[in-house]
């Protein structure tokens, strides 16, 4: 027996056979059923633990429709249009569903029907059903008010007047009945005889294109895996090839025998649909989780999706009929080896950002989100950058520090010249050569307006090393201005 705090009371939430043998029911106080039954044992409801077992089920319930949504604390919806031929029919795929369900330990209730409320109804006073479509309102008209799905209040506000059945509702005045027990009993009622529609959302997006793999043996080994990726790599590309697109990320879904699912994804920074790319991401994923797959007693079926898809623009073949690649092929399917196996992060690229000052000049952001806007509505803005690429700019360079270091100067030349020497991290270095200065006014829109300016200088030490140095502010009677370092040449 499973108890929950209600109202600063523990009372009972769920039941299992011998308990309801005792008639015990659920909503009696703990300190009652105690005292019918001192032997009885209970437990501490964890509605997290539940919640993470609903979600669990719901993943597991995928391999019949990808149209999965949780209902409520203990149950779950499947949309299966379109998908019971691949079972055999309906009555087979309910048959095989609740099958599946007992040899995993479980105590299902099921139904089908052509609405989501009626279904839910065969499913708690008619299990194991199949309703055909039209029988609603004769199903539904001798069962109890709980079966539309309406709140406690209202049920118990309808049984005080005599209306103690859906067929009750059914033959009475509609009007009379939403002014006093509300609009949602109607709406309830209209739902489950399909007069009003009523639309399940998936829990997870629907993939627009997937292929599987059903298994007679149970697959266990990662080699063996990788080479059904392949398989199925290659009955995508088909489908993605009809399309004229590209696959963006990939998913897929390991359904093991016991009941539990891993999911495992991978992206790729520009559209693929070649087998052979397919199958070397996965398994650098597979790689970098490692025993963190448990095959428990195997893998029963395999699905790839394409969780998202691009136009892929077919490319011009040379005379020998081989594909002409672009320079960023191969540093693309370099950088998406790597993501997947360290994480998007793992490769970087630098991207220009409208700023005069050198630290917010660029920004770092993951290689595979550039790809993206390449191919996506960013498209006019990456020509911008391109263009502004091509102008002449400064010198900069190869190592910036993320903040600029503070340096001692101890002489100038002049007083708004480069320095003779400083002094940086313990060490003295002695100037040679000096180019400069550049100067770089502070951002009136961001900073304040006596801001100080920047005046950059390239240096040359004694021994050859090059350094980018600024000094902030200008030599006058009020202040002495700053030193800093802010990067290194090559």
């Amino acid at each position: 027996m499973i108890s929950h705090r209600e109202n600063n009371t523990q009372r009972i939430a769920g039941l299992d056979a011998r308990a309801e043998a005792l008639r015990l029911k659920p909503g009696m106080g703990i300190a009652e059923a105690r005292a019918m039954h001192p032997d009885i044992d209970v437990v501490e409801a964890d509605p997290e633990a539940d919640r993470r077992l609903l979600e669990g089920l719901a993943d597991w319930c995928d391999r019949y429709t990808p149209l999965v949504a949780i209902d409520g604390e203990n149950g779950l919806f499947l949309d299966i249009s379109g998908c019971a031929h691949l079972f055999g029919g309906e009555k087979a795929l309910l048959a095989d569903l609740m099958a599946r369900f007992f040899h995993q330990g479980f105590d299902v209730r099921a139904g089908l029907a052509s609405t989501p409320g009626a279904a839910w109804a065969t499913a708690r006073f008619a299990t194991g059903q199949i309703l055909a479509p039209g029988n609603e309102r004769k199903f539904l008209a001798r069962l109890p008010l709980s079966a539309l799905r309406i709140d406690a209040r209202t049920k118990a506000s309808l049984e005080s007047v005599g209306l103690r059945s859906v067929g009750a509702i059914m033959d009475g005045p509609r009007a009379p009945l939403v002014r006093r027990f509300g609009a949602e009993l109607i709406e309830r009622l209209d739902q489950a005889l399909g007069r009003l529609e009523e639309a399940i959302s998936p829990r997870l997006p629907v993939a627009p294109l997937s292929v599987e793999r059903h298994l007679a043996d149970p697959l266990s080994l990662i080699d063996d895996i990788e080479r059904l990726i392949g398989l199925l790599a290659a009955t995508l590309k088909v489908d993605l090839e009809r399309r004229e697109e590209g696959a963006r990320a990939l998913e897929l879904l390991l359904f093991r025998v016991d009941g539990m699912v891993s999911r495992i994804t991978v992206g790729a920074s520009r559209p693929i649909r070649e087998p052979v790319l397919v199958r070397r991401l996965f398994h650098e994923r597979l790689a970098a989780l490692g025993e963190t797959i448990d095959a428990g007693y195997g893998f029963d079926l395999v699905r790839l999706s394409a969780l998202s898809t691009a136009r892929f623009d077919a490319r011009q073949a040379d005379l020998a009929g081989e594909v002409v690649e672009d320079g960023g092929e191969e540093l693309a399917i370099f950088a998406d080896r790597i993501s997947a196996r360290l994480g998007e992060a793992a490769v970087l690229e630098a991207i220009p950002v409208e700023s005069h000052l050198p630290e917010r000049a660029a920004s770092a952001r993951p290689y595979a989100q550039e790809e993206a806007r390449k191919d996506g509505a960013e498209r006019p803005a990456r020509a911008a950058q391109q263009a502004t690429r091509r102008l002449r700019l400064p010198d900069r360079p190869i190592r910036l520090f993320r903040q600029p270091e503070p340096i001692d100067v101890p002489a100038t030349e002049i007083p708004d010249g480069p320095p003779l020497n400083f002094r940086w991290r313990r060490a003295l270095h002695r100037v040679a050569r000096a180019e400069g200065p550049e100067r770089i006014a502070p951002e009136w829109w961001r900073q304040a307006a006596d801001a100080p300016t920047r005046d950059y200088y390239r240096i040359e030490d004694a021994e050859g090393r090059r350094y980018w140095l600024y000094r902030q502010g200008l030599y006058n009677a009020q202040a002495v201005p700053r030193w800093f370092l802010h990067g290194v040449f090559a």
